[in-house]
């Protein structure tokens, strides 16, 4: 296709020319034949009546002149360019710049008020913002309508509505003004008044083409083509026809912004026409981004919950200490020497890995269950044995008292720490147990401290007391052994988890000549569950999608609604200039907002969601939300519009002009 500008040519040369045109429709099976062979040629400057009766095919040819239609085989050319070698956005660019239509049931955009209609061209041409505002103003002005700028099409006369599409007609020069039946809606009074503006226009040079089915109305143009069945059976100047006297032609602003601004400027035009379309259809609109909505709601959601619950066991595994690697006296479980085994784990072994540079403390540990008695109370309980360091390596808290000390573990000291069901079990009515002695077997042992409840750990059981003494004294007072069942190593942050395992098991392999220990990785257990709970979330999260497509399948769905119930708006856009792309533009730009929207109100509803879960569930359980999943719940709600919409402004795009102007 050519890219070439028609522009006219010598004032001899006729302006349109015709020759052999023939226009056929489909009807089923068969082909109807509306034009046969037209020949004609239209001068610049000429007021021509094109007349017949309904169905004779002059809103046809009127429309195949208008390069809104095209012929099915002849030639058709315009500034002396063939009309056949251009496509969609030349002709287009044609009816842009140098045709104006005025139609009979006057096409306006209800949406917008008769400012804005008429300002429509300008913007599909690029003309600055003020200038076309200013230049719509003085056409209404001009046209009686200077009061009425800001009125909606609903709040005119019909009368006054064809004086706002004449003046859309003229808002890029108008060279050639095409009127389909101008007065055919029209009372007497109104009908003449347009009469005489398109003489008026006539006068100033532009060149008027009227299609009618009323003689009366034909016979005040200078040239009158009467068709009938397709056929132009007479061409003859109009005698009586009066010239008005000659006007000069308003000088128009050519200046065209430049092409991004022009761009931009129909993007704007385009996103307000979205808004407008979207506010009149209130319910239509709340209706298809529900979809968006619980999709993006569940995929937020169910992250922080994800999340939460990710937080809520890691927190529950630094109850037990940050970075711990805990060394098990034994062989591995499965190993057939497990049934030799004897004792082996020692106080040395575990002097032995505190003393690595990559080792902050080490605390060891034994178990045993032992009754304990407080004055008339008596209790099963577990008592463990511990280093210095345990509250360190543990991640446990004191509420009351102190810890052990280095002089605790060498002394081998009767001091014990009692966890919080110790204390409520043996002193429910004392505030500080802090110096009491309990009776631990046969061995006395004073409260030195009281750790802080800690009901969620997993290392102490939620029902049972616990005390807890130093290593030493358990060994040597309680159960008279020189082993313990284990130690717990706390690692730098700075080192590896992994490296550190490795490091101290060839360690003790170095120190007993056989892996005859077990050893466990906190960090592995975080691993573990981290990568647990996100398979967990990417699972749920991909169920949540599923809605998204659902909804997007829906913004599809009412967005083809949209496209059929406005294809009048659409063919009145491309009559007046509108390119294939500013049309995809605009209702791409629609699905795009109504997902965007419905987008930003699920995330709302998400934490409305979250904060309800976060009221209910105390500090015991916290939906936490990821900065990620909401932007990426965006983007998703972004690109659903995009993907979706992309059918529908297509179907938009590919319409026909006629077609799209015949819908109601």
């Amino acid at each position: 296709m050519s890219n070439q500008d028609p522009t006219p040519n010598a004032t001899d040369t006729p302006l349109m020319q015709v020759k052999g045109l023939i226009r056929e429709f489909k009807a089923g099976e068969q082909t109807i034949r509306v034009l046969h062979d037209i020949d004609l040629s239209i001068h610049q400057g000429e007021m021509v009546a094109i007349i017949g009766q309904s169905g004779s095919g002059k809103s046809t040819l009127m429309n195949i002149l208008g390069c809104l239609d095209q012929a099915t085989a002849g030639d058709y050319k315009i500034f002396g360019q063939s009309v056949s070698r251009l496509d969609a956005d030349e002709l287009a660019k044609l009816r842009r710049e140098h045709f104006g239509f005025i139609f009979q049931r006057y096409h306006l955009l209800g949406d917008i008020n008769a400012r804005d209609n008429v300002s429509v061209p300008a913007v599909y041409a690029g003309m600055d913002g003020q200038a076309r505002s200013e230049r719509a103003e003085k056409l209404l002005s001009d046209l009686g309508l200077g009061d009425k700028v800001n009125n909606r099409p609903s709040q005119l006369s019909g009368g006054q509505q064809q004086r706002v599409s004449i003046a859309r007609a003229l808002m890029n020069g108008g060279d050639i003004i095409l009127a389909d039946e101008p007065t055919g809606a029209l009372d007497s009074k109104s009908g003449e008044d347009v009469v005489q503006i398109l003489k008026d226009l006539n006068a100033q040079g532009h060149t008027i083409i009227m299609v009618t089915h009323d003689p009366s109305l034909a016979a005040q143009a200078e040239r009158v083509i009467e068709i009938k069945d397709g056929h132009i059976i007479a061409d003859y100047k109009n005698d009586d026809y009066q010239h008005a006297e000659a006007q000069p032609a308003a000088v128009i602003d050519k200046h065209r912004k430049s092409a991004f601004s022009s761009f931009i400027d129909r993007l704007f035009e385009a996103f307000k026409m979205s808004l407008l379309a979207m506010r009149a259809h209130k319910m239509r609109t709340l209706l298809t981004m529900l979809g968006i909505i619980i999709g993006i709601a569940s995929v937020v959601s169910v992250v922080g919950l994800g999340k939460g619950s990710q937080e809520q066991i890691l927190s529950n595994i630094s109850s037990l200490g940050t970075n711990t690697i805990t060394v098990t006296d034994g062989y591995p479980y499965g190993d057939p020497r497990r049934q030799y085994n004897d004792y082996n784990l020692t106080p040395q072994d575990a002097q032995a890995v505190a003393n690595q540079p990559y080792v902050v403390s080490v605390s060891p540990q034994l178990n045993s269950n032992m009754n304990v008695r407080y004055r008339n109370i008596q209790e099963a309980a577990s008592i463990s044995g511990v280093g210095k360091d345990y509250l360190d390596v543990s991640g446990e808290k004191l509420a009351l008292g102190q810890g052990f000390d280095e002089q605790s573990i060498l002394r081998r000291t009767q001091d014990i720490i009692i966890d919080d069901n110790a204390n409520k079990t043996f002193f429910p009515d004392n505030a500080s147990p802090i110096g009491e002695v309990l009776l631990i077997g046969s061995v006395p042992g004073r409260v030195i401290g009281v750790l802080e409840p800690n009901d969620g750990g997993f290392r102490r059981s939620v029902d049972s007391p616990t005390l807890y003494m130093p290593y030493t004294t358990m060994m040597s007072r309680l159960i008279g052994s020189a082993y313990i069942e284990s130690f717990v190593a706390l690692i730098d942050n700075n080192i590896s988890s992994a490296a550190a395992e490795a490091a101290i098991s060839e360690l003790m392999i170095g120190r007993h000549g056989t892996d005859d220990f077990r050893i466990r990785n906190s960090d592995s257990i975080r691993q573990t569950i981290e990568a647990t709970t996100a398979t967990m979330t990417l699972l749920i999260s991909s169920i949540a999608i599923i809605s998204l497509i659902v909804g997007g399948i829906g913004v599809m769905n009412i967005m083809l609604v949209s496209v059929t119930e406005r294809t009048n708006e659409i063919g009145v856009r491309m009559a007046v200039g509108a390119r294939q792309s500013d049309i995809m533009q605009q209702f791409l730009i629609e699905a795009v907002l109504v997902c965007i929207l419905g987008g930003l109100l699920g995330i709302g509803l998400a934490f409305a969601i979250g904060e309800i879960i976060n009221r209910v569930g105390g500090d015991s359980f916290q939906v936490i939300y990821s900065p990620t999943s909401i932007i990426a719940a965006f983007l998703c709600s972004t690109l659903i519009g995009v993907v979706f919409g992309f059918l529908p402004a297509r179907n938009a795009a590919k319409l026909d002009p006629v077609e799209a102007l015949s819908r109601d």
